[in-house]
């Protein structure tokens, strides 16, 4: 793509969550010390919510990458299992080799057992579940149900939660007071402001390699920032494009008029800029249209330079 175009060695907007890019913005450092600090307490559940797109995947497996050594993870991506298939991961992920024929209660016992065998060991064992919000009703009361193995002095198992909001919406039913009873510590993901946004795409880019002069300016990070609502995966989505529609005019600097078509060809971002970004289209074409009535050309003789020119507009 453009990796060579503006000197880069890799690319800086992916929406794969990269540790390697892990910037320590405010939300994100503020996430992981809750996290580190309930995790130290070994009591409950843990649950960390944010909006699609907030970082929740980068801070859960910025986690995962630095728990010190006597912490043993159960880590499941996807969490949209019933309670016998979350069994068996949870089973899975805690080393169990176990035969196929094997009844609910012996695999329950057998995870405590391999719990308690942990415990003894040294070990703290959590379990994080990313995208919780899928937990079906049943799932979640099994969860809660492993919560309850533990010692005379501390838990066997705790449970982090990494969730949409609707994971909120949901536990706030009656039917799951006893699980939201024993959320001990929880955090929501916000959006980033422009600042920060600025810093972040600085950051990225400096990741990647790149060392040239500012390829965005000020104004125009506001511009994706605002459009962005503040959010990092739609931050990486509008510069990506922006520095493809660069590259593809083969110049150095990303113009408003990049950023503008990005935010006009992505989905999911603040519909006023599309509004306004649509109304300056019509605008200068009902004006092209005008021009060419009143001077009596034709659209042979004179779209392709004013239209070069509307271009360089907008």
């Amino acid at each position: 793509m453009y990796l060579e175009h503006f000197g880069l060695s890799q690319l800086p907007f992916t929406l794969t969550p990269n540790t390697g890019f892990f910037f320590g913005l405010s939300p994100h450092v503020e996430a992981l010390q809750v996290l580190q600090t309930a995790l130290q307490t070994g009591e409950g559940f843990i649950k960390v919510t944010g909006e699609v797109g907030t970082g929740k995947t980068l801070v859960c497996r910025k986690l995962l990458n630095d728990l010190p050594t006597q912490y043993h993870c159960a880590y499941l991506p996807n969490p949209y299992l019933n309670p016998k298939e979350l069994r068996w991961a949870v089973a899975g992920e805690l080393g169990l080799a176990l035969p196929n024929k094997i009844d609910q209660q012996q695999l329950t016992r057998l995870i405590h057992e391999r719990l308690l065998e942990l415990n003894h060991q040294g070990f703290h064992v959590i379990l994080v579940l990313d995208e919780a919000q899928a937990l079906p009703d049943d799932s979640i009361e099994a969860l809660r149900l492993f919560t309850n193995l533990e010692t005379e002095s501390r838990k066997l198992l705790q449970v982090v939660l990494f969730g949409q909001p609707e994971l909120d919406q949901r536990l706030a039913q009656p039917k799951f007071r006893q699980l939201r009873q024993r959320i001990t510590f929880s955090y929501n993901l916000r959006p980033l402001t422009w600042d920060e946004i600025q810093a972040y795409i600085h950051y990225r880019l400096a990741v990647a390699g790149y060392k040239g002069p500012d390829l965005f300016s000020a104004s125009d990070i506001k511009l994706i920032a605002k459009a962005a609502r503040g959010i990092p995966r739609l931050v990486n989505i509008l510069a990506h494009k922006s520095l493809l529609l660069c590259y593809g005019q083969n110049r150095r600097k990303v113009l408003t008029r990049d950023c503008l078509a990005a935010i006009a060809d992505t989905e999911d971002i603040n519909v006023q800029h599309k509004v306004q970004f649509s109304r300056v289209n019509m605008l200068l074409i009902l004006l092209l249209a005008a021009m060419m009535l009143f001077v009596g050309l034709s659209v042979e003789n004179c779209c392709g330079e004013w239209m070069a020119q509307i271009g360089e507009l907008i």
